[in-house]
């Protein structure tokens, strides 16, 4: 995933749960931190995210812009 795709599921996930903070797991956390990192570590077209503030939420962005949208696939 291109940090750009990476910044957008980002924006995407904050504007759908209305919260500024939002939480990334596995090994798409890695571009929010070193937007440099090498190719091998940004393969996955995957982004485990879930908003701070409102986690219950969190399926409401997997219905949104998850798997099968015009998004790189972003679960929760």
């Amino acid at each position: 995933m291109k940090p750009s795709e990476f910044e957008h599921i980002i924006r995407a996930a904050g504007a759908i749960a209305d919260d500024q903070g939002v939480n990334v797991t596995t090994s798409q956390s890695v571009p929010g931190k070193f937007p440099d990192a090498p190719t091998a570590l940004l393969v996955s077209a995957e982004a485990d995210v879930f908003p701070k503030n409102n986690p219950e939420w969190a399926d409401l962005i997997v219905g949104a812009i998850g798997e099968g949208t015009s998004l790189p696939s972003c679960q929760s």
